[in-house]
């Protein structure tokens, strides 16, 4: 790149504006930018706090590239664990649905890994529906369940979801980035952080069939009350999921026969 700003310089810019991996994040960028002007631009734009795979246009996700477009929210690698468990639960010929999708991310995984399964996902903002259907997963519009088409029900092998589970007293306790930047929908949770995850496993039973899995992505101390829910659902063998450092990440149940 002619007259590219030294790698140097970029990684500087980063780190001085706290950026904690700036020179991952610098390659990134300078592998992204068409030119030394938009590099600069992009360098910027990152140094407001903005996400970077929305000025890169993707990221990884379970080692799959994803399209990620400016206003969608970005998947974390906290959800990879609830993707990979939803993978192995998921027959090769069978059918899963991914609700509030986003970008298509965990639907997209399901589909890398059983080519021949039906994937669907459900997603209320048609910027990130228009995303994921860019990542190649079929996205019916609208919230939770509501848009699923009724030949769905009771047949549905794996229901999965990133639903927002941030309680809204705690969303100030988010990164400054976080709160300035990504869609308030993707992670206002609101009473408890329970109120949409409530709802989902209340309706789930008219989707998954018997022997099916119910999966959702959890965090800080809501194991107890979900684990409630599902039982009050018809699901047993409950796991929690949890990551290397004994963190919460999800939950899953098993709909009872």
């Amino acid at each position: 790149m002619d007259d590219a700003p030294d790698p140097a310089w970029v990684i500087g810019a980063l780190e001085a504006a706290g950026c904690v991996a700036a020179d991952e994040e610098a390659a990134e960028l300078v592998a992204a930018a068409p030119d030394p002007d938009a590099l600069r631009r992009m360098v910027a734009r990152r140094r407001t706090g903005e996400p970077l795979a929305w000025i890169t246009g993707t990221t990884r996700f379970c080692g799959l590239d994803l399209a990620v477009d400016p206003g969608v929210y970005v998947p974390r690698w906290q959800s990879e664990a609830l993707a990979r468990r939803a993978a192995d639960l998921l027959p090769d010929d069978g059918t899963a649905v991914d609700l509030c999708t986003g970008s298509g991310a965990l639907a997209l995984v399901l589909q890398s890994a059983h080519p021949d399964a039906r994937v669907v996902g459900t997603e209320l903002d048609p910027v990130a529906a228009a995303c994921a259907r860019r990542n190649g997963v079929v996205v019916h519009e609208g919230s939770l369940d509501d848009p699923l088409p009724p030949g769905l029900a009771g047949s549905v092998d794996v229901l999965v979801g990133v639903l927002p589970y941030v309680p809204v007293d705690a969303l100030h306790l988010l990164p400054r980035d976080v709160r300035a930047f990504e869609p308030r929908r993707a992670l206002d949770g609101g009473d408890g952080g329970l109120s949409l995850l409530s709802v989902a496993v209340a309706r789930s039973p008219r989707w998954v069939r018997p022997g099916g899995w119910l999966l959702l992505e959890l965090g800080g101390d809501q194991a107890a009350a979900v684990t409630d829910l599902l039982e009050d659902a018809g699901y047993g063998r409950i796991e929690v999921l949890k990551d290397d450092d004994g963190d919460l990440r999800g939950i899953a149940g098993r709909r009872r026969g």
